[in-house]
């Protein structure tokens, strides 16, 4: 099947290869790509042949979180339809989450936003050590919503506080101290990384590997429907707010927020 922002294909070994690929894009999260990126993990999940997935991503960054086109448009949106698209991206973070095959993440370039959602949902995130990430939706007078039990059962509640309000940016090295990475390694070392990541895998039984993702999840923080619906909900409440609506005004006409206080 052809897809129009991803690229898909399984090798002879059972290893699919899942590729964002709207490099002149950044890789950002449009409504398409949700859409995708949603069919192709229930496909993925559901095909026997598949023993892992490596999502990874075109171009210099790996994902830059949400499409611009996709935020004009919820600019433009009343209240239900937005927390129709944010339930849209909510529900293609658990179809990845929930991928009863192990994921590994490779990361050759910087990831905001939702990008920092899909490290989350990764079982395993390799990253090249010139990367950058970080949470920068309080710059924009928005919160971490749909991805936020995502990056809590992967860092922890303590980490992810700061992380949550500062919209700091991190290096490698800091995400990787917080939790967000697995590896950290040259860009020149990164394939041969993630080989080595995947190797493992393709010498148990996968059947057993889905159960014990199953299992390792189960035995963490819920994330129920009741939790989405939550936070589909809390960010529908702050896209109608003063700061929201200052926020994504600035950043679209490529100025500095009014509550920004200069350096």
């Amino acid at each position: 099947m052809t897809y129009e922002t991803i690229r898909v294909s399984v090798d002879c070994r059972g290893v699919a290869a899942l590729t964002l690929a709207r490099p002149d894009k950044h890789n950002a999260l449009s409504g398409t790509m949700i859409g995708e990126l949603t069919t192709v993990a229930r496909l993925l999940g559901a095909d026997t042949a598949v023993r892992a997935v490596v999502l990874a991503a075109d171009g210099v960054s790996f994902c830059a979180g949400g499409d611009l086109g996709w935020m004009k448009a919820q600019i433009e949106a009343d209240r239900a339809g937005r927390m129709a698209e944010a339930r849209r991206l909510a529900l293609m973070f658990k179809a990845l989450n929930d991928l009863p095959k192990p994921v590994i993440a490779r990361v050759q370039g910087n990831s905001f936003g939702g990008g920092v959602g899909l490290l989350c949902i990764a079982d395993v995130a390799v990253a090249a050590e010139t990367t950058k990430f970080g949470l920068t939706e309080t710059r924009l007078g928005l919160i971490p919503a749909t991805i936020s039990p995502y990056v809590v059962a992967r860092i922890g509640e303590g980490q992810a506080r700061p992380l949550f309000m500062s919209g700091r940016i991190l290096d490698a090295q800091a995400a990787q101290a917080a939790g967000l990475l697995t590896r950290v390694v040259s860009l020149d070392d990164l394939d041969a990384a993630v080989e080595a990541e995947i190797s493992p895998y393709l010498q148990v039984a996968p059947g057993a590997v889905g159960q014990s993702k199953a299992l390792a999840r189960s035995l963490g923080m819920p994330i129920t429907d009741e939790v989405i619906a939550a936070t589909i909900v809390r960010l529908a409440d702050v896209w109608e707010t003063d700061e929201a609506r200052e926020g994504i005004s600035a950043f679209l006409e490529k100025r500095t927020p009014s509550w920004r206080v200069p350096d």
